[in-house]
């Protein structure tokens, strides 16, 4: 098992208000164009952002989805915005509505969907300024009353990686609405080149060196008892589609 397959096992569901200072909020749409209009759906997506979403706030960051149920697909993200944010960012002007419909809707099959995600500072790892390029996405599905002991346990993983991989850069975020799609939370490892993946499992030995030896099959069976199901996808940032630059900045993040 590759060390980041371990890294969705982590996080409770909730909580993290109390335990966090308040991060931004994205917007994920899930769309997939149509097999026969892949071009004219990625030249009116491209079109539509440049045109209606280059201000601050609303800016969008399109990323490719490479693997898993969903590969092919596309996420349109708005963000880093807030919920006082998103009422103007969600009712468009008559042009703007327009546009969407008239050069994005028609290329795109019906199926579509919308998710909003809040990024928890505390557990997150934003240490220096990068670009996006690849995303491994890890998705927990948690059982019901569970999120104390969860944030327990995050509180031991991230001093792990705190202590052992500190110049690697991660996102945790929680699904800002219950759901029984097996989203609850998500930690978003970032990377460039797709050697990482293969990187060995250091986990395990990591985590004894930090919390002692023999500690990491009782953190195995507590995950066990705690979660439904994991699932990861790969996702690789569309800059050409985005009107975002894909630069992430540490400040905009504390």
């Amino acid at each position: 098992m590759k060390r980041v397959f371990l890294f969705a096992l982590l996080v409770p569901f909730l909580l993290q208000s109390q335990e966090a200072p308040d991060g931004p909020v994205f917007m994920n749409v899930m769309m997939t164009a149509h097999p026969a209009k892949i071009a004219e759906f990625e030249a009116g997506m491209a079109a539509h952002n440049q045109k209606y979403h280059s201000d601050q706030g609303k800016q969008i960051s399109v990323f490719w989805i490479a693997s898993g149920k969903n590969s092919g697909k596309y996420i349109w993200s708005l963000g880093p915005t807030s919920w006082a944010a998103m009422d103007e960012a969600n009712n468009p002007d008559k042009d703007h509505a327009a546009d969407w419909n008239a050069n994005v809707a028609p290329y795109a099959l019906a199926e579509m969907e919308t998710t909003f995600w809040k990024n928890n500072l505390k557990y997150s790892n934003f240490t220096q300024d990068f670009d996006l390029k690849n995303l491994a996405i890890f998705m927990l599905d948690m059982k019901r009353f569970k999120q104390q002991e969860f944030m327990g346990m995050l509180d031991k993983v991230h001093a792990v990686f705190k202590a052992k991989d500190p110049e690697h850069q991660w996102g945790v975020y929680f699904n800002e609405l219950p759901n029984n799609d097996g989203q609850d939370m998500v930690w978003v490892d970032f990377f460039d080149k797709s050697a990482w993946m293969g990187e060995p499992n250091k986990f395990p030995q990591w985590y004894e060196e930090v919390h002692g030896e023999g500690t990491f099959p009782a953190f195995l069976k507590e995950f066990e008892e705690s979660t439904n199901s994991d699932s990861q996808e790969i996702w690789m940032f569309r800059g050409d589609l985005s009107s975002a630059d894909g630069k992430i900045v540490v400040a905009d993040r504390q």
